[in-house]
């Protein structure tokens, strides 16, 4: 077994899904997630979608980098941030609010239970 892994998801069979109807607000969202790790309440791997909003609750560490696309993830509070390609940033357990994919976004991501 290797030590490295390269986030590559060429022969990687995706995990196609929309978000559940009670979290969607906005739109018809296709999710495509690439999983390369998942051990010992570690994943990572690469993750889509397209354009669409709906809400979210994170019950977990999630480090995540926008490889393409603009998405714009509000807080609870009405805060909003908006992620762009080569954003880089940390969400951590506790965080509820919404993520609204304006742009097709691709992520890598690390989550941590």
């Amino acid at each position: 077994m290797s030590h490295l892994i390269r986030l590559d998801r060429a022969h990687i069979t995706p995990e196609i899904e929309r978000p559940a109807p009670e979290k969607l607000l906005a739109g018809d969202p296709v999710h495509t997630t690439w999983n390369l790790e998942d051990r010992d309440g570690l994943y990572c791997g690469l993750w889509q979608s397209t354009p669409g909003k709906w809400r979210v609750a994170y019950e977990e560490w999630e480090y995540v980098h926008i490889l393409e696309g603009v998405s714009i993830l509000t807080d609870s509070a009405g805060t909003a941030t908006t992620l762009r390609a080569g954003d880089s940033f940390v969400i951590r357990p506790g965080f509820e609010g919404t993520w609204e994919c304006v742009e097709t976004t691709l992520k890598d991501y690390v989550i941590r239970l």
